[in-house]
């Protein structure tokens, strides 16, 4: 009978059902009760593991990962949730929709910047050679995280969006790290100090940030030329530190 029965179940599951895309069935008899374990082969590459209490970590690095490689109009809560392993309706109790998602994204880029520029500030180096190193850092960073650059600088949350409170105060704790710094390379003649730190901050910023838009957006796609760019926005930022 246990025979007969396994057979039928195999047939039932295995022949039957081939969407399901089983890839091992284990069926084990205890009496008069079937007992069916069935491990499904993963259906994504993108899919990952979590342990319970660090679901928003998991959630957040796989929407990093969606939007890097599909875009952020292919990302819903809906296949972020499939892509954890999570039930659909577990990423709300993190995050109110997708807008407020993307919101943290950014929140979590803009200190990751604060905290590359601290990192370069506490290592000794010269004024001179710890803003190349920063600029360098930050160019990178633009280039190998373009649409979390994108969420952090772009029209998606500042202009279309809704930028949650938390975002606005990053990117201003950020931005006031960014002008201090400033300040004391003033003082250090590195950069300019024929204007207030936040207005030579502000231009030094778009300098910068222009440059990392030409390579996002492909307008430049050279980048065997980056490097001699980038020396060369240095020579220029610098040249008029009198």
């Amino acid at each position: 009978m246990a025979h007969n029965l396994t057979h039928f179940v195999y047939y039932f599951l295995v022949l039957q059902l081939p969407a399901c895309n089983f890839d091992t069935v284990k069926i084990g008899f205890h009496f008069d009760i079937v007992k069916i374990e069935v491990f499904n082969q993963p259906m994504s590459t993108l899919k990952t593991q979590y342990h319970h209490g660090d679901l928003t970590k998991s959630l957040l690095e796989s929407a990093s990962l969606i939007i890097k490689e599909q875009g952020v109009e292919s990302l819903s809560m809906r296949k972020l949730a499939d892509t954890v392993g999570v039930s659909r309706t577990a990423p709300y109790h993190h995050f109110k929709d997708k807008n407020a998602l993307l919101c943290a994204l950014a929140e979590q880029g803009f200190y990751e910047q604060a905290k590359m520029l601290h990192s370069l500030r506490a290592q000794k180096n010269t004024a001179e050679e710890g803003f190349k190193k920063y600029v360098h850092a930050y160019l990178e960073y633009a280039l190998q995280h373009n649409e979390t650059y994108d969420l952090m600088y772009g029209r998606t949350l500042w202009k279309a969006g809704n930028p949650s409170d938390s975002l606005k105060a990053a990117s201003k704790q950020t931005f006031k790290a960014w002008i201090d710094w400033v300040e004391e390379l003033q003082e250090q003649n590195i950069l300019p100090s024929n204007n207030t730190p936040l207005r030579i901050g502000q231009t030094t910023w778009a300098s910068l940030h222009g440059l990392a838009r030409l390579f996002i957006d492909g307008i430049y796609l050279d980048t065997e030329d980056l490097t001699d760019m980038v020396e060369q926005m240095i020579k220029n930022l610098c040249s008029t530190s009198t």
